[in-house]
């Protein structure tokens, strides 16, 4: 397994009970000494991009759930690199953010192709040391991303896909119950 890093995927245990986190997968976009935050890349909502932007009507672009940090903000992970200025690039070919006005005229000028962008509400964020507190209580598994999962992979297979990427026994997991309770 990876150490958490900018690039790394955080697989939720399965048996992990925090319903924030139940079975997600977060692209982690920045792990230092002060905190770390990325976003949920498995987890849709129901709206879609129109009904939360102004002038973007018509456009039914899925919205993620990035996590349960300031859901009233809107962010992104792409792959368009210096094509939206301001646009930090987290991995190769992987970047958050960037100037928003630029993305919304991509949109509207018909240049913006959604399988290399995903937008999220909110962000999944951890103060001092306690994403490796996490790591060392077993709540996360790790794995290298990979465009692919990030971006092309259908949202409710990429928990089972990331795990997959781990081989071994860890694909015992995939198809575990979410409540051993109830089975």
């Amino acid at each position: 397994m990876k150490i958490p890093a900018a690039g790394v995927l955080l697989i939720a245990d399965p048996f992990l009970k925090d319903p924030n986190f139940l079975r997600t997968v977060v692209f982690l976009c920045e792990h230092k000494e002060d905190g770390s935050f990325g976003f949920v890349i498995n987890r849709r909502f129901e709206n879609t991009l129109d009904e939360l932007v102004d002038g973007l009507e018509g456009y039914k672009i899925p919205v993620y759930y990035g996590g349960p940090v300031e859901q009233h903000t809107i962010h992104l992970l792409h792959q368009y690199g210096d094509a939206i200025p301001e646009s930090q690039e987290i991995m190769k070919g992987i970047y958050w953010g960037g100037d928003f006005a630029t993305v919304v005229k991509m949109i509207k000028d018909g240049e913006m192709d959604f399988s290399k962008i995903r937008f999220f509400l909110g962000y999944s964020g951890w103060g001092e040391a306690q994403l490796d507190e996490e790591m060392k209580e077993n709540t996360w598994l790790t794995v290298a991303a990979t465009r692919k999962l990030v971006f092309h992979t259908s949202s409710h297979e990429i928990w089972k896909d990331a795990i997959r990427q781990l081989g071994g026994d860890y694909e015992m997991m995939i198809n575990f119950p979410i409540d051993p309770q109830l089975n």
